[in-house]
């Protein structure tokens, strides 16, 4: 459900009377029925809430939404467009359960609305978004974020273009402390292995290519800009093209990306969170879908946040939510294959 605060109760309600919706899954919310059935209110749909204890009750249909009840409370009373402490636990006790779900194969894909990360904060909740939950949640530390744009007239490439991220929410004065060789090379490894099985998906036999972002301006210069490139970059470039992956950087990022839109790359390692999502979200804001790579489950998301700004008006967007659960629905039948990450290392 996300923070109840947000877009997200109110996206998922209109996204349930979506017959595209229906063709793709069978949905299963995780949340506050209490906030649930106010967001089905405000759309004007008639949809009703049924809460299930498990799983396996559920019975979607347009008519009919299964809810799994998160949480002990007081979502409900959070006021629309606030960072609320309980808007906060309410996001995460609506991740856990469903992460949970996942992890034990009785669902096999999670979709998340955004949540508000100063409403995370503010419940005592130390972590600085989804993917970082995620990767504890899951114990896999490895794991990254990746925006992905699927086909489409944005981007030249048949198979969509991904952005993953070497560093995630991370101040952009501490990214160059953070960023060492084999971070970067265990996050082209995790490009690499998703975007294979993705190419797979869209019925292409081929590897994929992959483009690694410079950090510094000019590619460093030859070192006049900054010495990552030489130090950091480079070197993990080359050990994953010495195991055979189809990799081509540190490459300026500043063209980089428009290579990429006109087909030169399936993904880019972007070395930064703002380097890959300006860029991504310049070809598609509304059609971007996080995925979160390295985990032993599938999760999707919207490429946007809380929308405090739209919030509870009736207004905000379902495109991107919509675009998350086809990307996770398409992704779905091949989650054993792409859980079990391979390592060039």
């Amino acid at each position: 459900m996300g923070d109840p605060a947000g877009v997200g109760p109110e996206t998922i309600a209109t996204l349930w009377g979506q017959e595209s919706f229906h063709r793709c899954c069978h949905g299963l919310v995780v949340g506050s029925p209490a906030v649930l059935r106010r967001a089905i209110d405000l759309v004007g749909s008639e949809v009703e809430v049924v809460e299930v204890s498990s799983a396996q009750q559920q019975l979607p249909s347009p008519a009919l939404m299964p809810l799994l009840t998160s949480g002990q409370g007081g979502a409900e009373q959070v006021a629309a467009a606030t960072v609320d402490p309980r808007g906060g636990q309410a996001a995460y006790d609506a991740l856990l359960v469903a992460t949970e779900l996942a992890l034990h194969g009785e669902v096999d894909a999670i979709v998340t609305a955004p949540l508000n990360k100063a409403a995370l904060a503010a419940a005592g909740l130390p972590y600085p978004g989804h993917t970082e939950l995620l990767a504890e949640l899951c114990q896999t530390p490895d794991a990254t974020m990746m925006l992905y744009l699927p086909p489409g007239k944005q981007i030249q490439g048949t198979v969509g273009l991904g952005v993953a991220h070497a560093t995630l929410h991370t101040p952009l004065a501490q990214v160059s402390s953070q960023l060492n060789t084999e971070r970067i090379t265990t996050v082209i490894d995790l490009t690499h292995h998703f975007m294979a099985h993705l190419l797979a998906v869209h019925g292409q036999d081929r590897a994929p290519r992959l483009g690694v972002a410079a950090m510094n301006p000019h590619g460093g210069e030859q070192g006049l800009f900054g010495n990552e490139e030489g130090l950091l970059i480079r070197p993990a470039v080359q050990q994953t093209q010495a195991n055979g992956l189809n990799v081509c950087g540190p490459l300026p990022a500043d063209t980089v990306m428009v290579r990429a839109a006109a087909g030169d790359f399936d993904a880019v390692v972007a070395m930064y969170h703002d380097q890959g999502h300006i860029a991504l979200k310049l070809l598609g804001m509304h059609q971007a879908v996080n995925i979160t790579l390295g985990l032993p489950i599938i999760r999707t998301s919207v490429a946007h946040g809380t929308a405090f700004d739209l919030a509870w008006q009736g207004r905000a967007q379902i495109t991107g939510l919509l675009q998350a659960v086809q990307t996770a629905a398409q992704l779905a039948p091949r989650r054993h294959q792409l859980t079990g990450i391979q390592s060039s290392q």
